[in-house]
């Protein structure tokens, strides 16, 4: 039973209610559980990769770093046992738990994001959108059409790099990418254009925009969502008491 294969709305929905309510506590230990306990469910129930989910974390921990000195050396003064001097400044036992706090808070719901980006296809999570939260079909394939245009704009690009390259050009050094910038977004935004064109006129042809949808790829709510439901949910209630 992995958490890959938990229903993506309900995961969806479960995680924001635990974000929403960890918005609410201001202790340290809350957002600490909820860290260490998202990374032991992470470990012990999913194949994601450790090094392409720490690549994803290094912006975040920049961010928490600075919400934690920004906190200390900018914040609000609060009263209490002098912790240590910055800058000529006096930061409190208090100030320095503030900070703690909301730099975890930062980390917490950086790491909760990460689950569910890095056990949810987005396919699946658009498709289950459709049929558990009842959002309009146009507005779910216009969401897929657009996933599916990223890797194919990557692709474009690296042809017409190619394409620069057998005519002489070189584009070796980040200034001459940089300075032929222009060159190649213009025929990357023409062939967008015309594929966006084409598609349109496809799900037109397909009769998408008249009647009742059928739906091929059913996405069902199982218990084991639920399981997980609940094992996430008690991790938040147990971060609570943590805190308490």
């Amino acid at each position: 039973m992995s958490l890959h294969d938990m229903n993506p709305t309900v995961k969806f929905v479960t995680l924001t209610l635990i974000m929403f309510g960890l918005a609410l506590f201001y202790n340290p230990w809350t957002p600490l559980v909820i860290i260490v306990g998202t990374l032991l469910i992470q470990l012990v129930a999913t194949d994601v990769s450790w090094k392409r989910w720490g690549l994803f974390l290094i912006p975040f921990l920049i961010t928490a770093l600075g919400t934690f000195w920004t906190t200390l050396v900018f914040g609000k003064n609060l009263e209490g046992e002098t912790w240590m001097t910055i800058l000529g400044k006096d930061i409190t036992v208090e100030e320095r738990r503030v900070a703690v706090a909301l730099s975890l808070r930062v980390l917490a719901f950086t790491v909760l994001s990460l689950l569910f980006m890095m056990t949810t296809d987005s396919k699946r999570f658009v498709m289950s959108l459709m049929q558990q939260a009842k959002l309009s079909p146009t507005i779910a394939y216009s969401a897929l059409v657009g996933f599916r245009f990223i890797p194919l704009l990557q692709r474009e690009l690296q042809q017409l790099h190619y394409a620069h390259q057998l005519r002489g050009i070189s584009l070796n050094t980040k200034w001459e990418r940089l300075r032929h910038v222009p060159k190649l977004l213009l025929p990357l935004l023409a062939g967008s254009i015309r594929r966006a064109e084409r598609i349109a006129f496809s799900m037109e042809a397909r009769g998408f925009t008249s009647g009742k949808r059928t739906i091929y790829d059913k996405i069902e709510i199982k218990s084991s969502d639920f399981v997980w439901s609940g094992v996430l949910l008690t991790l938040f209630g147990i971060a609570i008491w943590a805190g308490i």
